[in-house]
């Protein structure tokens, strides 16, 4: 089939008898796109595709937009929009974690964001209001970084209804905004800048030599690597096109680059019993990717799940959220050292008997003394990350979780074997 799509050579028996699909998702295909489903009220799933992989869904009900994810970063954006029009729920994200445990399985799959304010609307947590800035918000960014990318295929794939009843967005207009948001970044001559890359010194000296101390200590805070310039831009109260062009300068002449960062963990939906079996959950909290990385080679070759945080400032509510079973600190971080998260972290009950291992570059007794205080369960130096060391404090500190594990795991072999006989 050709590539345009137009209303006069598709049919609502055309969709529903086949997907249609297309290797060009500009501007202009865009609007004609979304003004097509509408006039055909199709109901499903717009899946975008590039090339290196990286994809996309819009949910649409009767040709309307209802929610978009996807992308590089989906949990970044959803919590960038908390953040910003919800910003009493964005401190908690247990509070996440609780509303998760009551949505099926299959509405989760399907799109767990949306189903979150449909469930705060339904409960009168958030307004009708609140909740429509943030699904604005989120479609116009998704569809923003489409068009930034280029070379986009698409599908469309007709089923079921995604909507709940919070609202329906035309997509001409949505469309219409982000032409105005690109043309103000092709004035700028910024549209080889991803915004959901992060900013990094890569040259120090020479920063600092055609800067004044005032900007080169700013800009040392600022762009450590670990925030795009979406998160930036939200910090400083700016839009990113704006955190963008600032940077221009250092950018172009190679003093600052652009780097690829994760997302944040998503929230997971499991029953209890499902969490029990599960490998253990192993955090690192240490503003070192390097750390970081290397410790996660550890675990996951050991079979551990694993999640790593670089911002300590967001490492309280991450870990509130995910509840890992055994907690590496590094004891030196910006904003917030180690001793301070392990007392905060002790004084919350879920936290009072998770094994706490302090990472330190310092082995002196002092600090060693100082750990204890705090409740921290161990001190492991992170000179030289040897592999036998940290499996030999894993295993004396997870024997109880392993253990439990096996516990759960006989115990519902059991369940099954025993209601299968009864079947």
């Amino acid at each position: 089939m050709n590539n345009q799509v137009s209303a006069k050579s598709i049919t609502s028996q055309a969709i529903d008898s086949k997907i249609l699909s297309g290797n060009k998702f500009d501007l202009p295909m865009q609007g004609e796109l979304f003004d097509t489903l509408k006039q055909l009220r199709f109901n499903g799933e717009l899946v975008l595709q590039e090339a290196e992989g990286e994809h996309w869904t819009i949910y649409l009900h009767l040709g309307h937009v209802v929610f978009a994810t996807g992308g590089t970063h989906p949990v970044k954006r959803w919590q960038r929009n908390l953040t910003t029009y919800l910003p009493e729920l964005a401190v908690d994200f247990s509070h996440e974690q609780s509303e998760l445990s009551n949505i099926a399985s299959e509405d989760y799959n399907r799109c767990w964001q949306y189903q979150l304010l449909y469930s705060w609307v339904k409960q009168g947590k958030i307004t009708r209001q609140q909740a429509t800035k943030i699904i604005w918000s989120t479609i116009v960014e998704v569809l923003f970084d489409v068009t930034q990318l280029g070379h986009i295929t698409y599908e469309l794939k007709p089923g079921q209804s995604s909507a709940q009843g919070i609202v329906l967005i035309d997509g001409s207009r949505i469309v219409a905004e982000v032409k105005r948001q690109w043309l103000s970044w092709q004035a700028a001559k910024a549209t080889d800048h991803n915004p959901n890359l992060a900013p990094i010194i890569r040259q120090p000296e020479e920063l600092q030599q055609n800067t004044s101390t005032t900007v080169f200590e700013m800009l040392t805070q600022l762009l450590n690597g670990q925030q795009t310039l979406r998160d930036l831009a939200l910090e400083m109260n700016r839009n990113a096109l704006s955190v963008t062009n600032s940077l221009l300068p250092y950018l172009q002449s190679g003093l600052v680059e652009l780097i690829n960062i994760p997302d944040l963990p998503e929230p997971v939906l499991s029953t209890s019993a499902d969490t029990c079996i599960q490998s253990p959950l192993i955090a690192c909290v240490d503003d070192s990717p390097l750390i970081c990385s290397s410790l996660e080679k550890f675990m996951t070759g050991a079979g551990y799940r694993f999640v790593g945080i670089n911002d300590p400032l967001k490492a309280f509510s991450i870990l509130l959220a995910l509840k890992p079973d055994l907690i590496f600190l590094d004891l030196m971080m910006p904003n917030i050292n180690g001793y301070e998260l392990c007392d905060k972290l002790r004084r919350i009950s879920v936290f009072r008997n998770t094994p706490i291992i302090i990472l330190t570059g310092n082995d002196g007794v002092i600090d060693r003394v100082k750990t204890k205080l705090v409740g921290a369960s161990d001190f492991l130096s992170k000179v030289n990350v040897d592999r036998q060391i940290v499996e030999k404090t894993m295993n004396k500190h997870l024997r109880h979780c392993t253990l439990s594990q096996l516990a759960l795991s006989n115990s519902s072999e059991i369940s099954h074997k025993t209601s299968q006989k009864i079947a």
